[in-house]
């Protein structure tokens, strides 16, 4: 009986021993791992928006800066469903609202709430709902820069995001860095009022000044609208740069979108053709041949063409001017003032092959501009080994090669910039802080660049635009109707007009392309591009002085 006992007592010894050394081991070994569990428990956190940051015009007025605006959530434990609000939201935050998972602490039913929606919702006085700033975009020059600009969606954990424009390229900075509320909360997820509560403020992002003339910016933008109206055109565009630094002045692409609302429109459209879109640029491409066969002096301003005397044969082919008009003995100054392609034919084989290759990729065809704006792209150069011996031929007058509008812009701010390739830039400083531009490099000599200025002053003052040009002005420039390649052919009836050029031009303070789509009225870009060309340069040496 004794010994019976004794077991008993050791084991209720043992039992006794075990609970103090695992109630010691979770109060002195855990005990700051179940204090932090605890107290991770009885939080609960909000990221609270930050602030993103404004983006400005050269002369700092806002093209894109916040308005205030709500993030609206409820507590899903304590929120009872109203009718009365779920008819006041949208209707993608009246379905969320409609489908709360009821075991969260909170639930975002809308962002970017204006403040008289919010205002509405508390008039309500419902229980276990709340607000935190959230602001949303605005766009004060509405459409007029909405390519540049680019627009601000969510990504796919719903925080906002930039795309397209300056919105993507400079996403990460505009962002800034969202805040932290963190409060201690009861069984029920209801504040405890004296219980800790920390605040991690939103860091905004940072502020974007841009070398847009907004000015200019509007009144290229205007005109465009009116010349796609009065010319026909399914499209256009207007770039202008400062070519000595390739600080964008404007740009301008219709038909264009709205971004406060980019959801109403076909995502086709969200692309800036002037960065995105490849074209056969036609004869404004005549002006970067004839510089560099200026340049390798394959050529010189008063060389005579000895095959200008009517249509020339090149392989299986054909070349004939665009008139079917012909000029024996003309010089190269004459072969750009009449666009005369069998002219050029004469240029491509004095300059050769091999030659012209390099040339286009020193002026940046087939490359990138590295241009500050996203979803920039760039057709391909073919290898030398796929040029046939009509290429060169056809290249030489802006047919069977493709550039970007920009491109085309860099490449001919090459002869107004002395013979260096500008990099294009839209961005001047990031929080007040300066954006050097990158340096040149030297594609052709000044001397080279001169004398093709020359020739481009006079293609302006007597070549087929020279009507539209303003009295007064030193301007250098072309012109281009480019067929629109279909199928493996050119439609016989579509074309491509445009005008490049520079002033003024013995010291160029801009440099701009106009390309019209499709224009109706006429096909030639001396008809319509130029005299749009010219209306802008108005405003242009009006603004500039």
């Amino acid at each position: 009986m004794n010994r019976r006992l004794s077991v008993i007592q050791a084991i209720f010894i043992l039992f006794s021993l075990g609970i103090v050394l695992r109630l010691g081991y979770w109060q002195i070994v855990k005990a700051a791992d179940l204090a932090a569990e605890a107290a991770w428990q009885r939080q609960s956190f909000l990221e609270i928006p930050s602030p993103r940051g404004a983006i400005l015009s050269s002369d700092g007025f806002p093209l894109v800066t916040n308005q205030e605006a709500y993030l609206f959530y409820v507590n899903p434990r304590q929120f009872i469903f109203s009718e009365k609000l779920s008819q006041l939201l949208p209707a993608s935050a009246s379905a969320r609202l409609a489908n709360i998972p009821a075991n969260l602490g909170w639930f975002l039913i809308a962002r970017h709430l204006p403040v008289s929606l919010r205002d509405q919702i508390q008039s309500l006085k419902l229980d276990a709902i709340g607000f935190e700033p959230d602001p949303s975009r605005l766009y004060p020059e509405a459409s007029s820069s909405a390519h540049l600009l680019g627009f601000v969606g969510q990504d796919s954990a719903g925080r906002p995001q930039g795309y397209f424009g300056l919105e993507g390229y400079y996403n990460r900075q505009l962002t800034g860095l969202p805040g932290k509320l963190v409060q201690e909360k009861d069984a029920l997820n209801r504040p405890i009022l004296i219980g800790t509560s920390n605040l991690l403020p939103p860091q905004p992002g940072s502020a974007l000044t841009t070398s847009i003339n907004r000015t200019l910016q509007f009144i290229a933008y205007q005109k465009l609208a009116a010349a796609l109206t009065r010319y026909g055109a399914v499209s256009g565009t207007v770039s202008i740069m400062e070519p000595s630094t390739g600080r964008i002045l404007a740009m301008v692409s219709l038909p264009n979108y709205d971004p406060s609302d980019f959801g109403r429109f076909d995502q086709q459209i969200y692309k800036n053709p002037i960065i995105s879109d490849a074209y056969e640029p036609g004869s404004i491409f005549k002006t970067v041949v004839m510089a560099a066969a200026l340049d390798a002096q394959a050529v010189q301003p008063d060389t005579v063409c000895d095959i200008c005397t009517g249509p020339v044969a090149v392989s299986d082919y054909v070349i004939k001017t665009w008139n079917d008009k012909y000029y024996p003995k003309s010089t190269m100054t004459e072969v750009i003032q009449h666009s005369d392609n069998v002219g050029m034919v004469f240029v491509s084989r004095r300059l050769g092959k091999r030659k012209l290759i390099s040339y286009l990729k020193k002026f940046g065809v087939g490359q990138l501009t590295g241009v500050d704006l996203q979803e920039e792209s760039s057709p391909q150069l073919r290898p030398e080994s796929a040029w046939m011996d009509i290429d060169p031929a056809t290249a030489s007058f802006g047919q069977g090669i493709a550039v970007t509008p920009l491109q085309m812009l860099r490449a001919v701010s090459v002869i107004a910039n002395r013979g260096l390739l500008p990099k294009p830039q839209v961005v001047d400083k990031i929080n007040n802080k300066a954006i050097l531009p990158s340096p040149p490099t030297q594609v052709i000599s000044s001397m080279a660049a001169a004398q093709m200025a020359l020739m481009m002053v006079n293609a302006v003052d007597l070549g087929e635009a020279k009507w539209a040009k303003p009295k007064g002005f030193s301007i250098a420039g072309k012109t281009g109707t480019a067929q629109i390649p279909v199928s493996g052919h050119y439609d016989a009836d579509k074309t491509i007009a445009s005008f490049v050029g520079f002033a003024p031009a013995d010291q160029p303070k801009f440099a701009m392309l106009i390309t019209l789509r499709e224009p109706k009225s006429s096909p030639w870009g001396s008809e319509t591009a130029a005299p749009l060309w010219f209306d802008i340069a108005r405003e242009v040496f009006r603004l500039l002085k």
